[in-house]
């Protein structure tokens, strides 16, 4: 029976056809990039609450998972906060697999075929994204989008990482930020009565009584299926959809398809809420003594489709002094500059300063790496913190009541007052997520809290923080739990035990 060719080769013939000189590199980089994917999914299965892992013993040989159909999987002891790929094996029933796809596949649980297909391409393009890069110098970049550019492997804790699916390797080649490309936008001329506008619209995106859409080419290749005009040219960022402006604003478009976790379509209920949520975030972060601030949403429209839509920031290099660099805190673990456990524990306790006192006035940040940047002086230690864009943060009115702030007049999914929630959103992006990245370990993360919490002000959240399990999203459940809509929740060990 002829079985169709593995991500891996399809991945392999393609680049022989378009880039051939790439294709040593990348059948080079294969292993490595199987043992990054195999250790994202190895922590999952380690610690999220999957249904058909019934027991787990760790000894000193590593860890066991007692399966509910009676197999065994065995690996190395699982730390939930590595980021290196120390798992190139692991074994079920005995039989040694080095493939997460393969895993997958062998463990034949619910969903299981699909998630397998997503592994498959997660490690494919993943060994592509490693194989076009060249030797980063030690000094730091020129512009700030050449720092997002740097964060080659994706997600750090996701085995998706790097899944894109629906993107050919050429397109891949075109639109990935780690593969350092400009993209030409194009742009879809919408009547402004037809369409749903907030904030201000420039003019260079108008013509006349049209409004003029920022699209992505491969949303309007393969989703929207309409011409465009040409638009600018930009420069793309960490999440592929954003992109850089030169000299200008950064512009978010949709891209409906599922990236990680999330198909990165627009909502109407963004564009609505978009105006009077920056309004509101860039007047909460006065409260911060200057620690932090917020890029303002300039404007967001949509043509009355979560596919036809987008939104302008500011770019958050408006707000560095001479002399000083604004990065991604992603960008972090993938620079090496000099005093990186000072600096860990420098940008641990002004990230939990920050995070902390705006969720006790009311708001949790879903600070995590690519949302949460950070502002490094001349000698690289952190200053100050700059968050962007407010679509997932999460606003209680009863807390912003309790401390005389008038909550803003806004409804649906970013308004809760339930304090797991909101502990949740702040935790789970800020600890398991940007520090845990950072740290890449349990024990720098544990040594950067513990130089970080002694000086913060005591709390209900900081006890919390303290004394409770760390929470997380269960990526790995969510992707194996198809029917089942929206975040669902692991904890993870508390560094600070």
């Amino acid at each position: 029976m002829h079985r169709p060719p593995t991500a891996e080769a399809q991945v392999a013939a393609e680049l022989a056809d378009i880039r051939p000189a790439l294709v040593p590199r990348y059948a080079a980089e294969l292993p490595g990039a199987r043992a990054a994917v195999l250790t994202r999914l190895w922590r999952a299965l380690a610690h999220e609450p999957l249904p058909w892992v019934t027991r787990r013993v760790a000894g000193s040989e590593g860890l066991e998972l007692r399966l509910a159909d009676g197999r065994a999987l065995r690996g190395p002891l699982a730390d939930p906060y590595a980021t290196d790929a120390y798992v190139s094996a692991v074994r079920l029933d005995g039989v040694p697999y080095d493939d997460p796809a393969r895993l997958m596949t062998g463990l034949a649980v619910p969903h299981a075929t699909g998630f397998a297909a997503e592994l498959a391409h997660s490690t494919a393009s993943l060994a592509l994204s490693r194989a076009g890069q060249p030797d980063h110098s030690a000094e730091w970049p020129e512009r700030d989008w050449e720092w997002e550019q740097r964060v080659v492997d994706g997600h750090p804790f996701h085995p998706n990482c790097r899944s894109r699916p629906g993107f050919s390797v050429a397109e891949q080649l075109a639109y990935g930020p780690e593969h350092r490309p400009v993209v030409r936008l194009g742009t879809v001329p919408v009547d402004a009565s037809e369409s749903l506008l907030t904030g201000d619209w420039p003019e260079e995106l108008r013509d006349g009584t049209r409004l003029l859409i920022p699209v992505h080419p491969w949303q309007a290749a393969h989703v929207l299926k309409v011409p465009c005009e040409n638009g600018p040219a930009a420069h793309p960022l960490m999440s592929l959809r954003t992109l850089a402006l030169p000299g200008g604003p950064h512009v978010k478009t949709a891209l409906s398809t599922r990236l990680t976790s999330s198909v990165r379509d627009i909502s109407r209920y963004s564009v609505a809420a978009s105006a009077t949520l920056s309004a509101f975030a860039e007047e909460l972060a006065a409260r911060t003594d200057g620690l932090l601030h917020v890029t303002r949403t300039l404007g967001a429209i949509t043509a009355d489709s979560s596919d036809l839509a987008a939104v302008l920031r500011e770019s958050p290099q408006m707000y560095a002094a001479p002399g000083e660099q604004v990065l991604p805190v992603a960008s972090l673990a993938a620079t090496d500059l000099p005093g990186s456990p000072e600096r860990l524990a420098a940008l641990t306790r002004l990230a939990l300063t920050v995070g902390l006192r705006l969720l006790e006035l009311g708001v949790a940040l879903e600070a995590h790496g690519q949302n949460l940047l950070v502002v490094l002086s001349a000698s690289g230690t952190p200053v100050r913190l700059i968050y962007r864009d407010l679509a997932d943060i999460r606003i209680s009115p009863a807390r912003l009541t309790r401390h005389g702030i008038t909550p803003p007049p806004l409804t649906g999914r970013l308004v809760t007052d339930d304090e797991t929630a909101l502990r949740r959103k702040l935790f789970g992006s800020l600890m398991a997520g940007s520090l845990a990245g950072t740290a890449g370990s349990a024990a720098s993360l544990r040594s950067a809290l513990d130089t970080a919490v002694r000086d913060l002000p005591a709390g209900p959240d900081l006890t919390a923080l303290r004394e409770s399990p760390v929470p997380a999203k269960a990526l790995t459940l969510m992707r194996l739990s198809r029917d089942i809509p929206g975040d669902q929740w692991t904890t993870l060990p508390n560094p600070l035990h």
